[in-house]
């Protein structure tokens, strides 16, 4: 008798713990498909976010213009020391090419967002 108990205790365990799991993955699914608050959120990505990114990118043009003549020379400086810093690829690299890769490089239904 204390065997089929535990057999029987055993199988209303896992019976109960895949129960469990089950319905929440379902949640999940559903909750990903038709949420209006995700749809909410791509539409601020779209029509907020990536032309923000964009604008960003402008006004990093402008900053990059103005600091470009201390990275050439700390660019000078470094080379004539031998350690040689690409401080103009750096700063560009900062100010134009990240918000340009955030504004057209991101798959649209960013998860991240």
């Amino acid at each position: 008798m204390k065997r089929y108990k535990k057999a029987f205790l055993l199988i209303l365990i896992s019976a109960m713990i895949a129960g469990s799991i089950y319905p929440n993955a379902l949640a999940w699914d559903r909750w990903k498909k038709d949420d209006p608050i995700t749809d909410q959120w791509n539409t601020i990505d779209l029509m907020v976010a990536r032309p923000l990114g964009v604008v960003a990118a402008i006004a990093g043009l402008g900053i990059f213009s103005v600091s470009l003549p201390f990275t050439i020379t700390v660019d000078i400086f470094s080379r004539i020391e031998d350690k040689p810093s690409n401080a103009v690829k750096d700063s560009a690299k900062m100010f134009m090419l990240n918000p340009l890769k955030f504004s057209f490089t991101r798959e649209f239904p960013d998860e991240n967002m």
